[in-house]
C-alpha cells in the first residue's frame, strides 16, 4: 500500500463510466448525497439505462450531467474528463458476453480502459476508482482469499481484461504519478439488476419462476459458494477508496460469508415466502470457479469499510425493488 492524500467528494467535480448500470447508479446517488459540486455519467446504455437515474435526477437537479457515448470514443472522453476532479471507471462488460464476443471485450474493457486512463493523466485527475474482479483469482488455492493470491488460475477472458487493467493502472501510476485503487468485487447482487435479455443474472431468473409458482432451478447440484455483496455496500466502498488515503493498490470488496447456489435459493425462497424447494438440472459448463471467499481485512484496515447490509436484507431490499419496478416491465 502507498499512502496518498484522500479526496474530498464535496465541492468536486466526478465522472462515473458507467453510471447508469447497476453499480454506477448506486455510485452516483452516493456522490449526489456527498454534495458533488457535478457527477457526469458517460454511458453508452448497452447495459446502463436511464430509470436507475431516476432517484440522481430528482435529487441532483442541475449538479447530474448525462452524456451519451462510449469510452472507446477518445475525443469524447478527453472532451468530458477536462476539469474532472475524481474519475469512477466502472463502465464494462459482463463476464458471459465476454466469453462469446471477445474482441468486443478487448476493445470495451481493455482499450476503453486505456482511453479512461490515458485521457485521466492528460486531464490532471487527482485520482481514480476502478472496477476490477475477483475473476482475476479463477478458482483460489486459498480461503479466505487475500489480495496477494496471484492471477494464474483464471482461464475467462474478463479476468485477464480485470487483471491487465490493474497492471495498466500500476505502470501508468509509475510513469505518471497517478493516483489510483482498483477494487476487487465479488458476487454482486440487489436493485437495479439487469433483468432481461441475455445475460440476465440467475437471481432474476429465480425470482421469476418462483413469482410463476415454479420452483428455481439450479444448474448442478448446487454446491458451488459464492461471496455475495450487495451493491450499495459496493458503491459505499468506492467513496471510501477516493476518500482514504491510499493509492496504487487493490482491495477485495465481499462480505467474507460463503454462500451455495443451494444456500441461495432457500434463502431467496424464504424472503419471497415460498414453500417451493429448488429442483436441479443438469450441470453446465460456465467456469471453472467453484468457491469464492475473499479475505476483506485490508479493505477494513485501510478504507474503513465494511459490509453493513446481509444476504436476507440484501434479498429482501432485491425482491422488493424487483417487484415494484422491473416486474411490469417484464410481464409488458
Amino acid at each position: 500500500m502507498t499512502t496518498s492524500t484522500g479526496q474530498p467528494l464535496a465541492a468536486q467535480r466526478i465522472l462515473v463510466t458507467g453510471g447508469a448500470g447497476t453499480i454506477g447508479s448506486h455510485v452516483v446517488d452516493l456522490l449526489l448525497e456527498a454534495d458533488a459540486a457535478e457527477v457526469v455519467v458517460l454511458d453508452n446504455f448497452a447495459r446502463g439505462r436511464m430509470e436507475n437515474l431516476a432517484e440522481a435526477e430528482a435529487v441532483g437537479g442541475d449538479r447530474l450531467t448525462v452524456v451519451t457515448g462510449d469510452i472507446n470514443d477518445p475525443a469524447l472522453v478527453r472532451d468530458v474528463i477536462s476539469g474532472i476532479d475524481v474519475v469512477f471507471h466502472l463502465a464494462a462488460l459482463r463476464i458471459t458476453q465476454c466469453a462469446e464476443q471477445p474482441r468486443l471485450a478487448l476493445e470495451s474493457l481493455v482499450d476503453g480502459t486505456f482511453t479512461v486512463i490515458e485521457a485521466a493523466v492528460a486531464a490532471d485527475v487527482k485520482k481514480v476508482i476502478t472496477s476490477s474482479s475477483a475473476s482475476v483469482y479463477g478458482l483460489a488455492e486459498s480461503f479466505p482469499t487475500t489480495e496477494r493470491h496471484h492471477p494464474y488460475n483464471n482461464d475467462t477472458f474478463y479476468g485477464a481484461a480485470k487483471a491487465f487493467n490493474e497492471g495498466m493502472l500500476r505502470s501508468f501510476h509509475a510513469m505518471n504519478g497517478l493516483d489510483y485503487v482498483a477494487l476487487r468485487y465479488f458476487n454482486v447482487y440487489g436493485p437495479r439488476m439487469d433483468t432481461h435479455g441475455l445475460y440476465t443474472e440467475v437471481l432474476i431468473r429465480w425470482m421469476e419462476r418462483i413469482s410463476r409458482g415454479e420452483a428455481p432451478l439450479i444448474f448442478g447440484d448446487g454446491a458451488a459458494t459464492m461471496d455475495f455483496v450487495h451493491v450499495r455496500d459496493i458503491a459505499r466502498a468506492n467513496l471510501l477508496a477516493a476518500r482514504a488515503d491510499v493509492t496504487d493498490t487493490v482491495y477485495n470488496i465481499a462480505t467474507s460469508t460463503e454462500t451455495s447456489l443451494k444456500g441461495l435459493a432457500d434463502a431467496l425462497l424464504a424472503v419471497m415466502d415460498s414453500d417451493l424447494k429448488a429442483v436441479h438440472g443438469p450441470e453446465r459448463a460456465v467456469n471453472g470457479v467453484t468457491r469464492r471467499l475473499a479475505d476483506i481485512s485490508a479493505a477494513a484496515r485501510d478504507l474503513g469499510w465494511t459490509p453493513e447490509i446481509g444476504l436476507s436484507d440484501g434479498l429482501d431490499d432485491l425482491v422488493t425493488w424487483w417487484r415494484h419496478a422491473a416486474q411490469p416491465a417484464v410481464a409488458g
